[in-house]
């Protein structure tokens, strides 16, 4: 069951050597409104904190900055819009592509006066194909990466999904984070 939240999402860790990166939404959200992108972006950070990293929101689109009128691109621009309304402390920039989001030389000179001050670690895609997509290349091309997930946000209680195929350090790991989720939610109701 859902939390105070309206929508259910997930996002994906994945270490790699450099860095550590946030895909959100790989499973849930088909076709997600800007709204739900606003809340998957703030239900994302949330977690990334609870890693002790701090969260560094990219929206991404195949438009930089509002290079494009499409709808895609416009949601993703609403819902920046939103996240600055209602949680104005999170760091997040869009509607911009992967390698300016990646990439902070790019970022510059796509948008000087952009509010990421070094390369996102969190990146809310448009639309779950995109995100599925996303995390499957990212997973393929990447080699020596650790990643826990998906790790579902805004459910009631600690729920996790574990693939057929996972192997045993995964499912410790996802095992492990739900044991975590749990006990914090238990000593807040204390």
């Amino acid at each position: 069951t859902l939390s105070s939240s309206s929508a259910a999402s997930d996002v994906y860790k994945r270490q790699l050597r450099d860095r550590t990166l946030f895909i959100a939404d790989t499973h849930v959200n088909p076709q997600p409104t800007a709204e739900q992108i606003a809340e998957m972006a703030k239900l994302a950070a949330d977690e990334v904190q609870h890693f002790g990293i701090e969260p560094k929101i990219a929206l991404l689109s195949h438009s930089n900055f509002g290079s494009s009128s499409r709808e895609c691109a416009q949601k993703m621009a609403r819902a920046r819009q939103l996240i600055k309304d209602q949680w104005p402390d999170l760091i997040v920039e869009g509607e911009m592509q992967a390698d300016a989001a990646l990439n902070p030389s790019i970022l510059e000179g796509v948008f000087p006066h952009a509010e990421l001050p070094e390369a996102a670690n969190v990146l809310i895609v448009p639309n779950v194909d995109a995100g599925n997509i996303a995390f499957n290349l990212l997973r393929q091309f990447t080699e020596g990466g650790e990643y826990i997930g998906p790790i579902m946000l805004g459910m009631q209680h600690p729920v996790h999904i574990l693939s057929i195929s996972a192997p045993v350090r995964r499912i410790v790991n996802m095992t492990a984070l739900a044991v975590v989720e749990a006990q914090e939610r238990a000593g807040k109701k204390k």
